[in-house]
């Protein structure tokens, strides 16, 4: 499946499907679920959460969208302006996943003195 992107200050109110919104500013990037139910994906861009590449005529975002807390549950990579479906994966990944990106998080923050963040992460 073949995706277009736009960058854009302020995300639409209504999404078209298969365009990827890519806000700078805000660090945020936002689509419609790759396998059509429609729901919004968002994707926050930041040293702990998801990366753009930008190459001057495609857009690559790493790592892949899961799509864990919608029914469909999809799972994909956008390289290149296309989807690239990867497996499913079961509720014992998902939450290894989570906890992953949690311990990250929290390491990161702590690493660069935010403290107040990471107090905020520890409680979770």
């Amino acid at each position: 499946m073949n995706l277009t992107h736009k960058f854009v200050k302020h995300v639409p109110e209504k999404l078209e499907d298969r365009v990827v919104y890519i806000s700078i500013e805000y660090s945020t990037v936002i689509h419609k679920c790759c396998c059509g139910c429609g729901k919004e994906v968002v994707t926050p861009l930041s040293p702990t959460d998801w990366k753009l590449i930008f190459d001057g005529k495609t857009i690559s975002l790493y790592p892949s969208i899961g799509s864990w807390s919608f029914e469909c549950q999809s799972h994909y990579f956008i390289i290149n302006n296309k989807v690239k479906w990867a497996p499913r994966w079961t509720k014992r990944q998902i939450e290894r996943e989570r906890k992953k990106e949690e311990l990250n998080k929290k390491v990161y923050y702590k690493e660069r003195g935010c403290k107040s963040l990471f107090n905020f992460l520890r409680k979770k």
